[in-house]
């Protein structure tokens, strides 16, 4: 077993590739191999949000505080609210980030693939895609 202290750990900011708005990323934990596994806690601004993506293995997200929004392509933005648990398939193109009046933060759990890719990134939201509802 192994315990890994939260102090010393550093927040990043999210990078513009792949986040509209201020976005702050913290992993919590990395798998060490076989393990892939991928955990981070999110915190988006008011009215920041991911790009596009999708996982090839999948990803839940788990809403700690504030609102959000969360996209699947082909769907409606659904609200998400602290408690809130969002399973995401292998391949859905998707979005998900705060709601324009409110910060919100998550929990995000993915695995990478062999490759060690956990996301695909794609083109940014657009204004009118975020503002749908």
């Amino acid at each position: 077993m192994k315990i890994e202290k939260g102090a010393g750990r550093t927040s990043r900011k999210g990078p513009s590739e792949w986040f509209t708005g201020d976005v702050w990323i913290d992993e919590v934990a990395k798998g060490a191999e076989p393990s892939r596994v991928r955990f981070y806690r999110v915190s988006f601004m008011p009215g920041a949000r991911t790009a596009w993506h999708s996982h090839p293995l999948g990803q839940v997200l788990h809403v700690l505080t504030g609102e959000g929004l969360v996209q699947a392509e082909g769907e409606a933005p659904r609200a998400i609210h602290p408690g809130d648990t969002v399973f995401i398939a292998a391949g859905e193109r998707h979005w998900h980030g705060a709601g324009p009046d409110n910060t919100m933060v998550h929990l995000a759990l993915q695995e990478a693939d062999a490759q060690g890719v956990d996301a695909m990134w794609e083109e940014h939201v657009t204004d009118a895609e975020y503002n749908r509802r």
